[in-house]
């Protein structure tokens, strides 16, 4: 089974085909994605990309364009002030799943 990471989007993820990951949020109307691998694993054998492994393509198709990550809440407080306040942040993301790494 051939692994890959791969980059997308500034980070680096381990990926085998056939998988679906979540990375950050892609520009709209994106259906395919295809990237160079920086590393390889194919059994035994690790090859490693200088910075990218020569002739190694992922190709990723698009599930879903927009998926919403958990909501969390920030805090700021100061005591003995009376000030606090509280926001909140929700992340999106983007499914692709893994069609091919060859």
């Amino acid at each position: 089974m051939k692994k890959a990471v791969i980059l997308v989007g500034g980070k680096q993820y381990l990926v085998v085909e056939k998988e679906t990951l979540r990375v950050d949020l892609l520009p709209a109307g994106t259906k395919e994605l295809e990237t160079d691998a920086l590393l390889v694993i194919d059994g035994d054998k690790t090859t490693v990309g200088t910075p990218t492994v020569k002739g190694v393509k992922v190709s990723a198709k698009v599930k879903t364009e927009e998926v919403k990550g958990d909501k969390i809440r920030v805090i700021r407080y100061h005591s003995k002030k009376r000030v606090h306040k509280e926001t909140g942040h929700r992340q999106k993301y983007s499914e692709i799943e893994i069609t091919s790494i060859k």
